[in-house]
């Protein structure tokens, strides 16, 4: 699933050769992308399209070799007038005369090619880690021994082992730390072309720009403003290379400090912003209106604070609604703004609350999360990964909309991509800044083994360093939980204890319920909701995502053996949502539902519930006190570890594996659960006022 689809997509084809061609966005102000290199394909723009088709026309064409281009057998087919004239055609084809042409490694090269060639087409280009001149070594096509090294840079290593090759080149373009799913990406790339396509362009590439002369000659002939990006710790291109286009051009070089060879995908907000404003200072003006802006007098202003309510489920809006009550408790006159995706959007608006408009711009997460679901099974540790270019996505949604409006405080409630890109881009900060989150910690599951353990250790690496990186760029860090609930693991060999280093970096507010206080008489209640007298009820819920729907049915299949060991019984499944009620079976004493806003009501008065592993539910019952077995996702480390550990502490639910939730087992332990005697530690009610006083210092 991408974060983004194109609006058209086409096939140009010139000399028997086809080259795809994807367009997003509209307006008269054009940005082409390059493909770089045939060892990649134009998806290696997916952190940046999204972004820039906000503001203006994209164009991305993809270089023959790869991706939805042919590859062609010829070495002549791949000579760098051929794809230079391949977007030509592109633009012909799609009625565009005059685009900023942008383009990484081979693709900046060809971006002052179509500059120099066809000054009437480019307004401006945009080099990053532009391969002007480049050139293969003397030895490229003598047999080694070995091959070690720079020796990998050789047609034959290349024909005989082509993915270590691919793995070799990906590893010297991603030198910046923790760049393993930029990495991963490359190589996925890359093993989508072959090494006799890869020889072939490689040799052209040599023969056409290989010496200075050949850059000369191109920059010679550039009339356009051009902007050089490049990395000071570039292992592809030197950075001298770009130093030197750069004054060849009479262009502007901007330096990548620490970087690598692909800005564009290791920091992509500030390529992103490097890229538009390029663009904005050359006349190209962006298809949306700046935002309104308005200034009101210090004496007259209203505290504003900016909300990102996480929208995987909808434990998270629940206590942000809560904790929301008690900061307007504090200040009267508070105006909140909320920047959410669906099904969130949906209860706030319930709730009376204002959705900022730019969340109509967010790429809904929950949708990419459900793509990646299998039967009772969400990988989501790495569908996180996965889902990379959806935060980028969302990210850059939150810094316009930050840019644009002034707000006293930003929170973010497990906005995972606020967080992250604020930490690599510190200076974005404009206000003050509190992060909530109710677990911490990245854990392999495992069947793993050792690659997901270096993975998750890997990740929680990352995020130790930054935080003592910029040990005060979250104002506040709220755990919504007790040090109790802290996992007790380690981060990862070598790394420090999950709850010591969460002690040390977090304010603790205990959980917050997101409930009203006090439901009254439970009788009463039962009653209210048209439950009978001593009916046995079962509520059955999944939560706001779709990802539950194959626990629905198995639960609803197990309605006949359970209501032969519990009589009378009657199963209330609520499908939440996102999954469609009609999708799931009925029968006498089985009643489907699909959305019910005031859940929290039925599970406190039901008799038993069967849930998935998910906190907010798990925690309603464990505080109303009500039997529950919970069936945690396969491979949802947060359910399978983070949860457990919580309700463990709490001596609250049983768990259960999908495998044992066949009719008759699961009959079984339904009856055995209404049956027990409920003795859980009591759940504070106070956590939404502490987390509120955390967040009230701020203002």
């Amino acid at each position: 699933m991408r974060a983004m689809y194109p609006d058209a997509e086409g096939f140009v084809e010139r000399g028997g050769v086809k080259v795809g061609y994807e367009v997003f966005g509209a307006g008269d102000a054009v940005i082409l992308l390059f493909t770089s290199w045939a060892i990649v394909h134009a998806r290696q723009w997916k952190a940046q399209v999204p972004y820039l088709a906000r503001h203006f026309r994209v164009i991305a064409v993809e270089g023959r070799g790869n991706g939805q281009a042919d590859r062609p057998a010829e070495p002549g087919a791949y000579r760098d007038r051929e794809y230079v004239d391949d977007a030509v055609a592109v633009l012909d084809a799609v009625g565009v005369d005059r685009v900023v042409a942008v383009g990484l490694s081979l693709g900046g090269r060809h971006a002052l090619q179509l500059a120099a060639w066809y000054p009437d087409r480019v307004a401006g280009v945009i080099a990053i880690g532009a391969a002007l001149p480049w050139g293969l070594p003397p030895d490229f096509d003598e047999q080694k021994p070995r091959y070690e090294g720079a020796d990998k840079m050789n047609s034959h290593y290349w024909l005989a082992d082509y993915r270590g090759w691919v793995e070799f080149f990906m590893s010297l373009v991603f030198t910046e730390p923790h760049s393993t799913k930029q990495r991963e990406d490359g190589v996925a790339w890359g093993m989508e072309t072959s090494a006799e396509t890869l020889v072939l362009t490689a040799r052209a590439a040599d023969a056409d720009g290989g010496d200075t002369a050949a850059a000369e000659a191109v920059c010679r002939q550039v009339r356009c403003p051009v902007l050089v990006v490049h990395g000071e710790g570039d292992l592809i291109v030197p950075y001298e290379t770009g130093a030197a286009l750069a004054r060849m051009t009479g262009g502007q070089l901007v330096t990548i400090r620490g970087g690598g060879h692909a800005p564009t995908m290791r920091d992509p907000v500030r390529a992103n912003l490097l890229i538009r404003d390029f663009a904005e200072s050359l006349g190209q003006r962006p298809r949306t209106a700046p935002a309104p802006r308005a200034w009101t007098r210090a004496r007259d202003r209203r505290k504003r604070v900016l909300y990102v309510s996480s929208p995987i489920g909808l434990g998270h809006v629940r206590r942000d609604l809560a904790i929301a009550a008690e900061l307007r408790a504090r200040h009267p006159d508070l105006l909140i703004d909320w920047l959410a995706q669906p099904p969130v959007t949906a209860v706030l608006e319930e709730h009376g609350e204002r959705v900022h408009p730019a969340s109509r711009a967010l790429a809904i997460e929950s949708s990419y999360i459900e793509s990646e679901a299998g039967e009772h099974d969400v990988h989501v540790f790495q569908a996180l990964r996965r889902m990379d270019e959806v935060l980028v996505a969302n990210f850059m949604v939150f810094h316009d909309l930050v840019r644009d409006e002034p707000y006293d405080l930003w929170v973010a409630d497990e906005g995972w991509d606020i967080d992250y890109f604020l930490h690599e881009n510190p200076e974005l900060k404009r206000a003050p800044y509190a992060w909530m989150t109710d677990f911490v910690g990245w854990l392999p599951m495992p069947d793993g083994g050792a690659a997901e353990r270096a993975l998750t250790a890997d990740y929680n690496a990352e995020m130790i360093e930054q935080i003592s990186r910029f040990p005060s760029l979250r104002d506040r860090a709220v755990f919504v939980g007790n040090p109790g609930d802290v996992v007790p693991d380690a981060f990862g060999d070598g790394l420090p204890l999950i709850r010591d280093w969460v002690e040390r970096n977090f304010q603790f507010c205990g959980y917050v319920p997101g409930l009203p206080d006090g439901l009254g008489d439970r009788d009463a209640l039962r009653a209210e909701l048209g439950y009978r007298p001593g009916e046995p009820v079962c509520v059955v819920t999944v939560g706001g995502s779709g990802v539950g729907t194959s626990l629905l049915r198995r639960v609803a299949a197990a309605y006949p053996a359970a209501s032969r060991l519990i009589p009378g019984l009657r199963m209330v499944v609520v499908t939440g949502p996102r999954i469609d009620p009609a999708s799931l079976p009925s029968a006498e004493g089985l009643d489907v539902r699909g959305y019910v806003p005031d859940l929290y009501r039925h599970l406190a008065a039901c008799d038993l519930a069967v849930v998935q592993g998910g906190l907010t539910t798990t925690m309603e019952l464990t505080a109303a006190r009500r039997p529950f077995i919970y069936v945690p996702l396969h491979h949802h480390f947060e359910q399978n570890f983070h949860v457990r550990q919580r309700l463990a502490r709490y001596g609250a639910g049983r768990c259960l594996d999908y495998a044992d939730t066949e009719p008759d087992a699961l009959a079984a332990a339904m009856a055995e659960e209404m049956a027990r005697p409920v003795s859980y530690l009591p759940v504070e009610t106070d956590g939404a006022a502490r987390a509120a006083a955390c967040l009230a210092e701020l203002l």
